[in-house]
C-alpha cells in the first residue's frame, strides 16, 4: 500500500511529488525551471526558495536551507542576505547560487573570517542601537583569529580596524565589555559567529543608506570570492535521479 502523509488537520493526504527533490549532478545556470527566490523558509520548491534552498536543489541534495554542499557560516550569510534584501533586489542574488555549491571546509578560521567581514561591513552604517553588538563581535573575531592577523597586509584585519575607528564611542564601550566579560570556550564551540552574521546582515538591510541591497549583494559576492580563493570546490557527494521524484 502506498504511504500517505498526515496533514496538519490530522487527515491523510497523498504524497506531494515535489516534497522530495533529488538531482544527480549540479544544474547548469540558468536551468530551464527553478523555484523563485523569496524571503524565508519554504516547504517545497513550488512555494519558492531561499538562496540556500535553491543551492540544495541545484546541488542534488534533499530540499533544505542547510545543505551539506556549503560551509555553515557562508550558508548562514547567504540566508540572512536573502531575507534582508528587498523583493526588488533579490533577483540579483540568483546567479551567485551555483558558486556556493561545493564551498565547504573544516578550517575553523573560515567561520571567524566570514563573521568578521560581515560585521566590518555593517558597523559603519549600523543604527546606533546596533553598533555595540557589532563592535563586540568584531573584537571577539579579531581575538580568535590566527597570529598572522596582525600583519599590515591583512586586508580583513585592516578593514575591521577601520570599522571600529568609524564609531569610537561604540568601540570603546565594546573594548571595556570584552575585558570584563570573557568569552567562555564552551559557548564559543556552539558557533556564536552565526549570531554576528545575523546582526550584520540585519544592520545593513535596515540601514538608512542609499541602496542597502547593493551593499548586501557586494558583501555576499566578496565573501564567496574569498572562500573560493581559500578552499577547493568539492564535487557533489552522491548520485541521484535527475528528475523531480514522482
Amino acid at each position: 500500500m502506498p504511504s500517505s502523509h498526515r496533514a496538519h488537520t490530522g487527515k491523510d493526504r497523498a504524497p506531494d511529488p515535489l516534497e522530495d527533490v533529488r538531482h544527480s549532478t549540479p544544474i547548469n545556470w540558468p536551468p530551464d525551471t527553478v523555484p523563485v527566490l523569496s524571503r524565508g523558509k519554504h516547504r517545497r520548491p513550488r512555494n519558492g526558495a531561499c538562496f540556500m534552498e535553491l543551492a540544495s536543489y541545484m546541488a542534488g541534495e534533499p530540499w533544505s536551507d542547510h545543505p551539506e554542499c556549503t560551509h555553515p557560516a557562508l550558508a548562514a550569510l547567504a540566508r540572512e542576505i536573502n531575507d534582508y534584501t528587498t523583493d526588488e533586489g533579490r533577483h540579483r542574488l540568483a546567479p551567485m547560487v551555483p558558486s556556493v555549491i561545493g564551498l565547504t571546509s573544516d578550517d575553523p578560521q573560515l567561520e571567524i573570517d566570514i563573521a568578521l567581514r560581515a560585521a566590518s561591513a555593517a558597523l559603519p552604517i549600523a543604527a546606533e542601537e546596533r553598533q555595540r553588538v557589532l563592535a563586540v563581535g568584531i573584537l571577539r573575531c579579531r581575538a580568535e583569529r590566527g597570529t598572522d592577523s596582525d600583519s599590515p597586509t591583512d586586508q580583513l584585519d585592516a578593514a575591521s580596524q577601520e570599522a571600529l575607528d568609524s564609531v569610537p564611542i561604540a568601540a570603546a564601550w565594546a573594548a571595556e565589555f570584552v575585558k570584563t566579560s570573557p568569552w567562555r570556550p564552551r559557548r564559543a564551540r556552539r558557533r556564536p559567529y552565526v549570531g554576528i552574521i545575523h546582526h550584520a546582515a540585519r544592520s545593513i538591510g535596515e540601514a538608512c543608506v542609499d541602496d542597502p541591497d547593493t551593499r548586501l549583494y557586494e558583501l555576499l559576492r566578496d565573501t564567496i570570492d574569498d572562500c573560493r580563493r581559500r578552499i577547493p570546490v568539492k564535487p557533489p557527494a552522491r548520485s541521484l535521479p535527475t528528475r523531480v521524484t514522482t
